[in-house]
């Protein structure tokens, strides 16, 4: 899964439209990021990609970018 097709299953997961994340976004601006995103983004990644990730390190994400990173996901420069 590249990034693309990553923020695309993000928009999903958020019931956004697709296309709206781009990365840039803070979490917290996001209406939809809550406490079952949080589960669901764990889930995101483990069906998707095949690891879990740590609850530690998704509770310093900021950004969309930083969940991509958790994710495994390579990060625009």
């Amino acid at each position: 899964m590249d990034r693309k097709e990553f923020l695309l299953a993000l928009d999903e997961m958020l019931e956004l439209d697709a296309g709206t994340l781009t990365g840039a976004e803070e979490l917290e601006s996001i209406d939809s990021w809550d406490s079952l995103a949080v589960i669901s983004f764990i889930a995101l990644v483990d069906e998707k990609l095949g690891h879990v990730v740590e609850g530690e390190k998704l509770v310093k994400a900021k950004t969309v970018d930083d969940l991509l990173g958790l994710a495994g996901i390579a990060v625009a420069a």
